[in-house]
């Protein structure tokens, strides 16, 4: 077993952060009693391109970039040998996407996986992850946007049914920066994502978008928090999730932080959640803290609702079967946000996704 400690006290489940989450699920990562693996499976898809670097680096020699009280997140910059840096030359502008993937994990011992993303002063790019099959993992991402630049992040959770997933992915936007995170959740046993921000610089702007569908027995969450430290900065976040099932659970949690010195600031963040089945249950909760009145805008939303009764009997009245006109406004539901990712192979892959765990759920 493992004997990692760190400077946090382990969750106990009374904390605000983690209330709601399945401490008894999480395979140790909240208390340090996992077996440690040494593995590290994220890997580069083909070659880099020009302007760009993938590489693993001692962890001595790659100083963290961000502070956090989470004790997974420490736990892992404590053991964590080796970090993974993914850099992106200034002025590099890529036409495709950076494609990283997670090869082959297990289920009896923990990978703990720091990786660093950096995109270079008015550079432009699009990276996505792809995580598939079963692992236990506890990963931290840190993205630096330098400023000017223009990062994509697509970060896509595909796994398979006894997964168990604690990451953190933290974006620094400095000045002029443009960062967007597309983050999809439909597989695994347990999964609890940190997405968080911290503006550096003025003129920065940020667009946190995400999709989950969770089923029977599946618990979901995903906490943000964006730190507006500096002024004339704009956050957008839009969470979108379905649940099937009985005992499927997901959360969402929007911190948004206005401090004294961000005037200027523009925020607004939107959570859905569409309820497909009995005995499931979407808990969704957006919290904004202001310290200035000099804003030019700050608000948030959340609805949880059962299934539109009247979109189906549209459809349906049009001659299109029930099972078929479920699928169709599941897929109007979802279809914002996937269709930002930009890929229509990996969109078409994600909907023919949510189709089969519709199916599986017996939602159909």
């Amino acid at each position: 077993m493992s004997t990692l400690t760190t400077n946090y006290l382990t969750p106990t489940g009374r904390e605000e952060a983690w209330r709601f989450t399945p401490l008894k699920r999480l395979g140790g990562l909240h208390d340090g009693t996992f077996k440690l693996a040494t593995r590290n499976t994220l890997a580069l898809a083909g070659s880099a391109p020009a302007g760009v670097t993938f590489e693993r680096i001692g962890r001595e020699l790659v100083s963290a970039e961000s502070n956090t009280d989470d004790v997974i997140v420490g736990r892992i910059h404590e053991a964590a040998s080796e970090v993974t840096v993914l850099k992106i030359a200034a002025n590099t502008e890529l036409a495709e996407p950076i494609s990283l993937h997670r090869l082959v994990g297990g289920l009896t011992d923990a990978e703990l996986s720091r990786v660093q993303l950096r995109i270079g002063a008015n550079a432009k790019a699009t990276v996505i992850i792809e995580n598939s099959g079963d692992h236990l993992l506890a990963e931290d991402i840190e993205i630096i946007c330098e400023p000017g630049s223009n990062l994509t992040v697509v970060s896509l959770q595909e796994w398979d049914s006894k997964t168990i997933h604690a990451g953190r992915q933290h974006a620094i936007v400095d000045r002029d920066a443009t960062f967007k995170s597309i983050i999809v959740t439909v597989g695994g046993d347990v999964v609890r994502l940190l997405p968080t921000v911290e503006f550096r610089g003025q003129g920065a702007s940020v667009e946190l978008l995400g999709v989950y569908f969770a089923t029977a027995g599946q618990f979901f969450e995903h906490r943000m928090f964006v730190d507006h430290l500096v002024p004339n900065a704009k956050s957008r976040v839009n969470y979108k999730g379905a649940l099937a099932g009985k005992d499927a659970h997901t959360v969402w949690i929007g911190d948004v932080f206005i401090r004294a010195a961000a005037e200027g600031t523009d925020t607004y963040e939107l959570n859905r959640n569409l309820l497909l089945s009995d005995g499931a249950r979407a808990d969704s909760v957006p919290n904004l803290e202001i310290e200035t009145g000099e804003i030019i805008g700050a608000g948030h939303a959340s609805t949880t609702g059962r299934f539109d009764d009247e979109q189906l009997f549209y459809l349906m009245s049009r001659g299109i079967a029930v099972e078929d006109a479920r699928r169709l406004v599941v897929r109007g539901f979802f279809n914002e946000i996937v269709s930002e990712i930009g890929n229509s192979d990996i969109q078409d892959r994600l909907m023919t996704r949510i189709d089969q765990e519709l199916e599986k759920a017996g939602a159909q």
